[in-house]
């Protein structure tokens, strides 16, 4: 990208917030060791939601330590982070500066309320995974930026939103792969697209939920992990 472009960019970034003060994400926090929540799954609860596929991923030579190949997993537990060091922003601009941004709840506890997101979604998406090398999943949450109202009913944007996921040994709790940061943003409905989703049910709640689903189930079933999708200029100014 040319000064130019980049100075063209920071300025309508710049003009796009002007309405209000400027937040500070803290969203490159390392990941954290914090309070969480452990979902074990139940005796059975994995397959009465879909068929059971083998989900492939590197396995750890337990006499070396050596990545080997690859082994189908089923998941023992899921556990997800929000840190409270995530800045939580409910100014109504178009591109509000802060980590969490949340509004189809009420009022509340924002972490709370993306973490149960994020809790529901995950244990959908590892159900199908029904292979003999048992895993944890330890999410951990560094974005979850959603659209504000006034976005949401005009512009529209982009749900943009930041994990990382380790797979760690139910006994040990040794990783078995390295640590991976996962971008899962996905295309916000705005003005008159939005309220035809909603009307259909498919509100931001629904539709992000069942995109981390399947985020989820392609890290665990795709060797390369899921790509994210290049989704243009409000994409540009989140990562600004």
């Amino acid at each position: 990208m040319n000064i130019v472009r980049k100075i063209s960019l920071l300025g309508l970034a710049l003009s796009v917030a002007a309405c209000g003060s400027v937040e500070v994400p803290t969203r490159n926090a390392p990941f954290e060791s914090l309070p969480d929540t452990s979902l074990s799954a139940p005796q059975g609860y994995l397959q009465l939601k879909t068929e059971a596929v083998p989900a492939p991923v590197a396995a750890i030579n337990q006499s070396n330590g050596l990545i080997l190949g690859q082994s189908p997993v089923s998941v023992n537990s899921v556990i997800i982070r929000v840190p409270r060091s995530l800045k939580v922003s409910e100014a109504n601009r178009y591109l509000p500066r802060g980590d969490i941004v949340w509004r189809e709840d009420p009022i509340g506890d924002r972490h709370a309320q993306v973490q149960k997101i994020f809790e529901d979604a995950v244990l959908v998406g590892v159900t199908p995974l029904t292979g003999p090398v048992k895993v944890d999943v330890d999410v951990q949450v560094l974005r979850f930026h959603a659209l504000t109202e006034k976005a949401r009913y005009t512009t529209g944007g982009v749900h943009s939103i930041t994990f990382e996921m380790a797979l760690k040994h139910p006994e040990t709790g040794e990783l078995l792969v390295p640590v991976r940061t996962v971008r899962a943003d996905l295309d916000g409905f705005g003005g008159q697209q939005a309220l035809q989703a909603e009307a259909r049910g498919l509100t931001q709640k629904v539709r992000i939920s069942n995109h981390l689903a399947e985020v989820i189930r392609q890290e665990l079933s795709n060797p390369e992990g899921y790509k994210n999708a290049s989704l243009g200029f409000y994409q540009l100014l989140n990562n600004l």
